[in-house]
């Protein structure tokens, strides 16, 4: 597992031992940062938060490639511990903060911070509905605005929905067993 582009390219990444973690493959990682790009520009000054972040490998590959910031949330001490050493390893703990908290819990007390996000990160468990149950609170978050990219890796049989309040799918794509959707307030579901 590596830094596939920016400041940190090739550096590799500390996972926490065991299973649990289930770290996106090079090939899903390189897929979602094409499109992001192709969506965002480029991601110099962008504000990041990162559910589920296991390793934290997406939220610092937006760090390498130009991110201000990345907060991580992860439930699992082992996990926020590996990022940390990720972040720090690599020479991005200024800009990068770690929750310990579950996910919904951890965007109720971002709220209070009341700054909003450009990217959103979505990588839960695969098939446990984690992934709907954020969405809905993403929905009506202050966190979110129109501006804001929401990505979810899933399961490519797993079903999640289009809709969730004002967030849209706009596009989903599959490689192998891994889909990737994307979401923001208001867009056109053509695509997904």
């Amino acid at each position: 597992m590596r830094v596939i582009s920016g400041t940190a390219r090739g550096r590799r990444l500390a996972a926490p031992p065991g299973e649990r973690v289930r770290p996106t493959a090079d090939r899903v990682k390189e897929a979602l940062f094409s499109i992001l790009n192709s969506l965002m520009g480029n991601f110099e000054g962008v504000r990041t938060l990162d559910i589920f972040a296991g390793t934290g490998s997406l939220g610092i590959e937006v760090l390498s490639r130009g991110g201000c910031e990345t907060v991580f949330v992860d439930n699992h001490r082992e996990s926020a511990a590996t990022v940390k050493r990720n972040l720090e390893t690599l020479g991005f703990a200024g800009r990068g903060t770690v929750l310990v908290k579950d996910a919904v819990a951890a965007i109720g007390t971002l709220e209070r911070a009341g700054r909003p996000f450009r990217l959103v990160l979505l990588d839960p468990p695969y098939r446990l509905g984690m992934t709907g149950r954020v969405l809905e609170r993403l929905a009506g978050s202050p966190l979110v605005t129109d501006e804001t990219i929401i990505t979810a890796e899933t399961a490519d049989d797993e079903e999640i929905g289009t809709e969730f309040g004002p967030l849209r799918m706009f596009d989903r794509r599959v490689y192998g067993d891994t889909a990737l959707s994307f979401f923001r307030k208001g867009a056109s579901t053509d695509h997904a």
